[in-house]
């Protein structure tokens, strides 16, 4: 059967002096993080994404429509597409094969070339250069002008040249390599973040299958991905476990000024905003340009609608942004031949065209939409309004508070224990459960620094709950206010009075489920505080163990039992004694301080968002209405339990 697509953009044939080079190799292996983001799990990960963009770059020009990922045993990872084969003869200046200079030379591709790709996805833009650095060994297979290709590599250099093994009956490439365990802390893949990261790039590419096959276990497993519908696929998938207002998905695309607008939107019957923004296939989930073109353009359709059909005739309000954003999932996805990053972690839109471009593209077709579908627009009204009611409600509640506090602003919570030094970079506040941990906390404590808020009980799961009922709830308020920098809305970053928001729950069930309750309720109140890096998750000891005047504090089970061999046996045996902490106040204030809140031994874990849309989907699936994705979620997990209090 002949191939059909297309010969190459403006005719010019992909060889290898399509690829333009930049030099410079040594520093990758030197400085990995500065190119993959880390050299932990998400580094580790971010190997598979620069392969598989390629792969994408392919698909996007319009030759590929088959990209495979294999977990192979021993951790090796396969990537094999059938596009037109990185390539293989001779570069006119650097004079080595095209796929030698690809895999050996940084910021070596045809994505600086823009000729050969329009638009090509990966956010650093470093390609498989940077990946054959950081693996032990890498091998490409590439078939191409009806031959089979090998070559083989070494931490980035060359150990097998370019060979003919054979004929080849099609075109593509295959990359093989191994992390190099000199460069990574953790070396094991994780089925289900790649998973969810290819199952991510179908949706964002309607028409690619993509396959992810894990071959390390006796059991095989395997998915396939492929969204016939794109976009629209990825707004049903998201809302799978939602009721929707209207059943059909709002959908359109556009071209302007080389600019593809591509945009997919819903509303269901929660009270969360769940927008999600890609470019060129990167989750932006900082936001930047394309998303402020989209909320404007948004909140100023759903208003002329509103007029127009007299919905707000009662009414001495017009709706916010947030208000006709209410129980709305969208993704947006734009491509743009040269993206500007910004933002704490890049992925922040910078390109100023890109704002007037989408909202000229939503204003035309969002507009036209709701005209033709009057049914659709009532639903979105009927719950817009109903949203800026509540909002009404809210404020009136918040300047009750600040009336009865006689200022205008609102006093500072009674069991605020605050710290004495206000510069918001060196002070930290607890969040502490219980009043008596909380007090054991604050007579440990660094006065100067740190400060303590105990809160009572179980706060108020806000991924059901309104606005108005959100700020009616006193631990909720007592947050927000010690924070000092607003809520939605209203939030600053800049008036944050605590650069590290420290999580301190009990090491059990209650705990876990506190701890859950209060990351929901700044995913989706306050997310600036985590993509800023404000929030952190303390790590009490689990056990203590004690001889005579020696004792240690264990963080896992492992770490008890070498510190009982290390005091001579088991417990019981020569006066051993095992103290399993089930709760934070079981600890007095010294030892609270030496294993939790001393910043020179204690262990915190910063709290990150690499992925929006997977947040998302998780806090829906934990702390959502739904009853069977929680269930599911349980049984999924259940086999990695290791330690249950009950």
């Amino acid at each position: 059967m002949a191939d059909e697509r297309p010969a190459g953009p403006k005719g010019k044939d992909y060889g290898a002096g399509s690829i333009q080079v930049l030099k410079g190799l040594e520093a990758v292996r030197k400085r990995p993080a500065m190119y993959i983001g880390s050299t932990g799990e998400n580094g580790l990960h971010h190997l598979v994404y620069e392969v598989v963009d390629n792969s994408i770059d392919e698909a996007l020009a319009g030759y590929c429509d088959l990209v495979s990922v294999t977990i192979r045993k021993d951790n090796v990872i396969s990537v094999t597409d059938n596009g037109r084969g990185i390539p293989v003869d001779i570069h006119p200046i650097e004079k080595i094969p095209g796929v030698e200079l690809a895999l050996t030379v940084l910021h070596a591709g045809g994505k600086f070339d823009k000729s050969t790709y329009k638009v090509s996805g990966g956010l650093h833009g470093v390609g498989v250069s940077v990946v054959n650095a950081l693996s032990e060994r890498l091998e490409v297979v590439v078939d191409r002008d009806g031959s089979r290709h090998h070559m083989a590599f070494a931490r980035g250099k060359t150990t097998k040249p370019l060979n003919v093994l054979g004929k080849a009956k099609g075109t593509g490439t295959t990359v093989t390599f191994k992390p190099d365990p000199e460069m990574f802390s953790v070396l094991e893949f994780s089925y289900t973040t790649l998973a969810d990261r290819l199952r991510q790039l179908s949706f964002l590419n309607k028409g690619i299958t993509i396959t992810l096959r894990d071959e390390r276990k006796e059991e095989i497993k395997e998915d396939t991905f492929f969204a016939k519908g794109g976009l629209v696929q990825f707004v049903e998938w998201l809302n799978r476990n939602k009721k929707p207002l209207h059943p059909k998905v709002i959908a359109f695309s556009a071209v302007k000024d080389d600019i593809e607008v591509d945009l997919a939107m819903q509303y269901e019957d929660g009270y969360n905003e769940n927008t999600f923004t890609f470019v060129n296939n990167i989750n932006t989930h900082e936001g930047g340009t394309h998303l402020t073109g989209f909320k404007s353009a948004l909140t100023r359709t759903v208003n002329e609608a509103a007029k127009r059909t007299g919905a707000l005739k009662k009414a001495d309000f017009t709706l916010s942004g947030d208000d006709v954003r209410e129980g709305l999932t969208c993704v947006l996805h734009v491509k743009v031949k040269e993206p500007q990053f910004e933002g704490q972690t890049k992925t922040k839109l910078g390109n100023s065209e890109v704002e007037g471009i989408v909202r000229q593209v939503v204003n035309e077709h969002l507009g036209s939409y709701l005209e033709e579908h009057p049914p659709v627009l009532r639903g979105i009204l009927d719950k817009a309004v109903s949203s800026a009611l509540a909002r009404e409600a809210a404020r009136k509640a918040r300047d009750l508070v600040r009336k009865k506090s006689g200022l205008e602003n609102a006093v500072l919570p009674g069991k605020l224990a605050d710290c004495s030094l206000d510069d918001p970079a060196l002070c930290e506040i607890y969040l502490v459960e219980g009043d008596s941990a909380g007090g054991s906390a604050k007579q440990g404590r660094n006065r100067a620094f740190q400060a303590i808020l105990p809160l009572r009980g179980k706060i108020l799961n806000v991924e059901r709950a309104r606005i108005d009922k959100i700020l009616s709830n006193e631990e909720i308020r007592s947050m927000i206010t010690a924070i000092g920098a607003g809520v939605r809305e209203e939030f600053k970053l800049e008036d944050v009075r605590y650069n590290k928001i420290i999580l301190m729950t009990d090491a059990d069930v209650d705990g876990a489920h506190i701890r859950t309750l209060l990351l929901t309720f700044f995913f989706r109140q306050m997310p600036e505080l985590i993509d800023a890096g404000y929030i952190y998750i303390a790590q009490p000891p689990l056990y203590r163990v004690a001889k005579g005047k020696e004792e240690y504090y264990a963080y896992s089970e492992a770490e008890r039992d070498e510190y009982v061999k290390r005091l001579g046996g088991g417990e019981g045996k020569g006066n051993i004694m095992i103290q399993r902490y089930k709760g934070l106040g079981e600890m007095n204030p010294e030892q609270l301080w030496n294993t939790t809140m001393d910043p020179e031994k204690r262990t915190v874990l910063r709290v990150t968002l690499d992925d929006a849309v997977e947040a998302s989907n998780l806090f829906e699936e934990l702390m959502g209405d739904e009853v069977e994705p929680r269930r599911a979620f349980i049984e999924r997990n259940a086999h990695y339990v290791t330690h249950l209090d009950v």
